[in-house]
């Protein structure tokens, strides 16, 4: 039941939110936040029990299932993770419970808020322990609605431009997802919608089913992750949503799209995938450039922040090209832990500085190095760690992307995909260097005071989390290390 509990715990914690006081913000607040405490202490003792009872081999840990639920579709509850999964669900823990406490100064309909933020939580720790296709779908789409209404009503002047975006680019493709599930289900004998039997079954489909329901796949979970050209949805999102809610949708979100590939298509779907791999390098090289040439020409922090998501999200889909690549695919892995660590911190870092001068226009700044010490530190720290500065988690990663890639792509595509590094460094230093540097606006920001407490408590374990895998990556390597060997043999068929 230890799966389970992640899952719906912070759906009582939901319940009992919409059962209190509305006007009692603080009762509410802290209600939030001790219920979140509890998924994500049993996931950081998952993550630590799996590491030392379970990491050495391939098989799914902590199952619960299969149990009919549905028995005249044969839809089973069915739950359980492996090395691709539990980084995540410890992710998901961690940041689930920095936003909510990142949330403390939302101020408006505060019941509805934190209601909605645990319900997203459950929808997240849902899909990524689901290996029954039906539970999967269902946790997919349970995310959509929280995340519609917290872009929608707590967000920015476009707000509801925003939502309805996203709303609509992700339901455009989880229709593609119920086609190709449904493909699955009526080619199987028996019907079925286990994954797993699934994997070891769909390879022996018709090429023409093979590669229709990867690209119907693919379609999904590329506008999730999101891959050029689907991204258009997620700068507005970004830029319009809260700061925490911008945590989530950078640090977990985005992640779902590269975990699905790796737990479904890319397993499920050997020769298709062969076939298009070429494409799918090329799709994320362009992703790579691109996002990191439109940060460049960014004047709005948060902006900034968004497209190099873009950028960095473009390295996963490489990695994923490269998908006979044991470290490739462990690349993969680093960088959605990384990237979810590093770009979390960045959001929340500059939902501080707005709070305080209610302003992200880069030309605003200068020399607030001067005033606010702290915050500066933790900027460029976290900057570094994007532009990928070793022994920080992002130099790890893209190193391991491109030796992975180097050996099995086009030489010459992932040449172009190095010169992502350069850009990022380009946009990187330039914002530190237009914010935290040069003279100092006295009469403008002589009022900023830096940053406190709580909005530390919330920054300083990405921090350590960051410089801990950039320094000693191998025990993250080891909790993957059977699961991407087993995943890399089922590709190689």
């Amino acid at each position: 039941m230890l799966l389970s509990s992640l899952i719906y715990v912070p759906l009582a914690g939901m319940l009992l939110v919409m059962l209190l006081p509305k006007d009692n913000h603080k009762l509410i607040r802290w209600t939030a936040l001790i219920v979140s405490l509890i998924p994500m202490v049993t996931s950081f003792w998952l993550t630590y029990d799996y590491f030392i009872n379970h990491a050495a081999s391939s098989a799914m840990a902590y199952v619960e299932g299969p149990f009919n639920w549905i028995p005249t579709l044969n839809v089973q509850y069915y739950l359980g993770v492996d090395g691709i999964s539990v980084p995540m669900l410890f992710l998901t823990g961690l940041l689930s419970t920095i936003s909510l406490l990142a949330s403390f100064n939302i101020k408006v309909r505060v019941k509805e808020y934190f209601a909605f933020f645990l319900l997203l939580e459950t929808g997240m720790m849902g899909v990524f322990a689901a290996l029954d296709f039906f539970l999967f779908y269902v946790f997919w789409e349970i995310m959509l609605v929280p995340m519609y209404f917290l872009i929608g009503i707590w967000g920015g002047p476009r707000k509801e431009y925003a939502a309805i975006k996203f709303f609509l680019y992700t339901l455009f493709g989880s229709i593609f997802m119920l086609v190709a599930i449904l493909v699955l289900y009526f080619t199987s004998e028996p019907h079925t919608l286990n994954m797993l039997t699934l994997i070891q079954t769909a390879p022996t489909l018709s090429h023409a089913l093979q590669m229709t329901c990867f690209i119907f796949f693919f379609i999904a979970f590329a506008i999730k992750v999101p891959v050029w050209p689907f991204h258009t949805w997620l700068p507005d999102a970004h830029v319009q949503a809260p700061t925490a809610v911008s945590v989530i949708l950078a640090g977990v979100l985005l992640k779902m799209g590269t975990y699905a590939m790796l737990r479904i298509s890319w397993p499920m779907f050997p020769y298709a995938l062969r076939e298009l791999s070429f494409w799918i390098a090329v799709l994320g090289v362009i992703g790579i450039i691109y996002g990191a040439l439109v940060s460049i020409a960014q004047k709005d922090l948060k902006k900034l922040v968004a497209y190099s998501s873009v950028s960095h999200m473009g390295f996963c889909m490489l990695s994923l090209a490269a998908f006979s690549s044991v470290t490739a695919i462990a690349g993969c892995i680093f960088q959605m832990v990384s990237h979810g660590l590093i770009t979390g911190a960045l959001f929340l870092l500059v939902g501080v500085l707005y709070d305080r001068a209610h302003t992200r226009e880069i030309a605003a700044f200068g020399g607030l190095g001067v005033k606010l010490p702290v915050y500066t530190g933790l900027m460029v720290m976290f900057g570094m760690a994007s532009l990928g500065l070793p022994g920080m988690s992002g130099f790890v990663s893209e190193f391991m992307i491109f030796v992975g890639s180097f050996m099995v792509l086009n030489k010459v595509l992932v040449g172009v995909a190095v010169l992502g590094v350069v850009l990022g460094a380009t946009y990187i230093l330039r914002m530190v260097q237009n914010v935290f540097l040069g003279e100092f606006d006295l009469a403008r920001w002589g009022n900023l005071t830096d940053i406190g407490k709580r909005e530390l408590v919330t920054v300083i374990p990405l921090a350590i989390l960051t410089l801990a895998v950039g320094i000693y990556p191998k025990p993250l390597e080891f909790l993957m290390s059977a699961t991407l060997q087993n995943l890399v043999n089922l590709m190689a068929r």
